[in-house]
């Protein structure tokens, strides 16, 4: 029913690390090696292989992580390779099962109906580009740690702590990234609070993913993932994109983006070491 938006989902996917990372096949499974600084990419099913992932594609790919000190992550669409779930948990990994949600655009609420927090666009030209930049970033950090819709402690203090000095690297990426449409990124907050969600997408032609949306967990239930995601996904309709979509972290979460217009299709699959219990 959804294979011709699986098949673009499957490009997508396959063409965002490229133009940063050397690709590695390695069987029926192809692994993102990062060239520089940055947040390390994954190992996905190889677009066009001939046989789907094997055990021994899994474990050729895992000793190759640890040798370049990579995590150990493997990520596909269930719907588009099935027989990868049971391979992975052969191998004793973990599976988060992600709801695999797509934009309804007619859907969409109108802007301001889902929170009365306002919510920035970053614009790449901007003086305060890399503080904002600083800022999305600590509020994923500290909002990860909790994760979920569930309020929390953790807030504007908190946040402040987490951030950081960015690489100038890692700012130019971003800023080269926002300013030829390949990336948005957006903050909702106030002028006495500051920060108090972010979240980003990415977008290859005209299919986007919106990703890394965080709400610092004494912020939550005040809708403003929600507000952000539907002020992403409005923009990325408004530069030409018409297939939008997203995995959600949990059932609860998937919630929150059915009230922005997003429709499950299928079930994104993530996969990492199981935890150790002693």
């Amino acid at each position: 029913m959804h294979k011709d938006i699986f098949d673009r989902l499957e490009r997508f996917y396959d063409a965002v690390p490229r133009d940063v990372a050397d690709a590695e096949e390695h069987g029926g499974l192809v692994l993102f090696v990062r060239a520089g600084a940055g947040w390390p990419f994954y190992a996905r099913p190889l677009v066009g292989a001939a046989e789907p992932p094997s055990l021994a594609d899994v474990t050729s790919v895992r000793e190759r992580q640890r040798e370049l000190g990579l995590p150990e992550a493997f990520e596909w669409v269930h719907e588009t390779n099935p027989e990868l779930l049971a391979v992975a948990r052969s191998a004793g990994l973990s599976v988060l099962e992600a709801p695999l949600m797509v934009l309804d655009p007619a859907a969409l609420p109108d802007p301001g109906t889902l929170s009365d927090v306002p919510v920035r666009v970053l614009a790449a030209d901007s003086p305060g580009f890399a503080a904002d930049v600083a800022a999305r970033r600590a509020v994923a950090a500290v909002s990860f740690v909790a994760a979920g819709t569930e309020r929390g402690d953790a807030g504007p203090a908190e946040r402040d702590a987490a951030v950081t000095d960015l690489e100038l690297a890692a700012l130019d990426e971003e800023r080269t990234r926002i300013a030829d449409g390949r990336r948005i990124s957006a903050l909702a907050g106030t002028p006495t609070e500051g920060a108090l969600a972010s979240g980003m997408a990415m977008r290859v032609d005209d299919v986007a993913e919106i990703a890394g949306v965080a709400t610092l967990p004494a912020a939550r239930r005040r809708g403003l993932g929600a507000e952000l995601t539907a002020t992403l996904a409005r923009e990325l309709l408004a530069a030409g994109t018409d297939l939008v979509f997203l995995s959600a972290g949990s059932e609860d979460i998937a919630r929150v983006y059915l009230r922005v217009g997003f429709r499950r299709i299928g079930t994104a699959c993530i996969a990492e070491p199981a935890p150790f219990i002693p």
